[in-house]
């Protein structure tokens, strides 16, 4: 989509708020709470970025964006050269981190920038008359995006703030204390917060299938600092037989090979890449996949997965 940036906002230091809208002023795709979008920027630049608003409007497109301490390109061009009335390229919203419908209560635990969107999921369930609570996270107040908008929620909004408390973290195993039965815990922030929040969230007897977790970035992960082995890849569509190299990952492969195959973050985060696979165990390396998805080996990101097996079969 080729949409038209209609109003830029300083939520907070370093936070820019984007509002995106049709040329036209025609309706924008659907999208649910905690989706995001990619946001194609000059010098071929892709950038995910999480809908801060609510679902239920399809007039905008609202996206919170951190100043990245050592940016790539796309923070940084969004808060120094981005304009009102530039035309950006958006792709259509995708969702990988969204609410449990049925669930008994949403705890949200949102770190710096990672508010975005837990606002949004904050926004849905007001609108559906569901249970909440926020735990927000930030280093400073100046840095506490939205915090006007949630202010309103009073004492369900808790925010801890490092520089007040000399640097202890959040007790989140207190917080977690009073999670009824059936509840789901959700968390977008650092590496450390959600880390964290898995641990005590477990310890006080929530279900893994219960806890979602949005990431910024890739972590460092032991599996994919292990050496990468040689192995083949058949493409059933087409016949053809492809060789995976140590070092070379499964996309790059296809790409060597002139076999099409959409992608993004290159980093096993977004889903864009996902393969069917018909045959063969996927040693998998991405952060999407769920458990059970993973066990039924029925798909692969070939961006950052590989073959257990001597032999991989893909729907390609």
């Amino acid at each position: 989509m080729q949409l038209i940036v209609s109003r830029l906002t300083q939520e907070a230091q370093d936070v820019l708020g984007l509002e995106l809208r049709a040329p036209d002023g025609a309706a924008l795709p659907a999208f649910t709470a905690g989706a995001h979008v990619d946001l194609h920027l000059p010098g071929a630049i892709c950038r995910q970025y999480s809908l801060a608003n609510s679902p239920l409007e399809r007039d905008r497109y609202v996206l919170g964006v951190g100043l990245a301490p050592a940016s790539r390109g796309g923070s940084a061009y969004v808060h120094q050269r981005l304009a009102v009335g530039d035309v950006v390229e958006v792709g259509a919203p995708r969702a990988l981190f969204g609410l449990a419908p049925y669930a008994s209560e949403h705890l949200f635990v949102a770190g710096g920038i990672g508010i975005t969107p837990i606002l949004s999921m904050v926004l849905w369930c007001e609108a559906h008359g569901h249970p909440w609570r926020l735990l927000y996270c930030v280093r400073t107040r100046a840095r506490a995006a939205y915090a006007w908008t949630l202010a309103r929620h009073g004492d369900r909004v808790a925010l801890h703030v490092d520089q007040e408390t000399d640097g202890v973290p959040p007790d989140l195993a207190g917080w977690l204390q009073r999670t009824p039965p059936g509840a789901h815990v959700y968390c977008c922030g650092p590496e450390g917060l959600m880390s964290a929040v898995g641990v005590a969230a477990a310890g006080v007897g929530v279900l893994r299938s219960a806890t979602h977790f949005e990431r910024f970035a890739a972590p460092a992960s032991p599996v994919s600092a292990q050496p990468a082995g040689s192995f083949n890849v058949l493409l059933r569509r087409s016949g053809r037989t492809l060789s995976v190299q140590p070092g070379q990952s499964l996309l790059e492969a296809l790409e060597e090979a002139s076999v099409s195959v959409p992608f993004s973050c290159r980093e096993g985060m977004c889903r864009s890449c996902e393969v069917p696979l018909l045959a063969g165990e996927a040693e998998h390396r991405d952060f999407v996949l769920s458990d059970e998805e993973r066990d039924a080996h029925r798909s692969i990101l070939p961006c950052v997965s590989r073959a257990r097996s001597a032999e991989l079969v893909l729907d390609l």
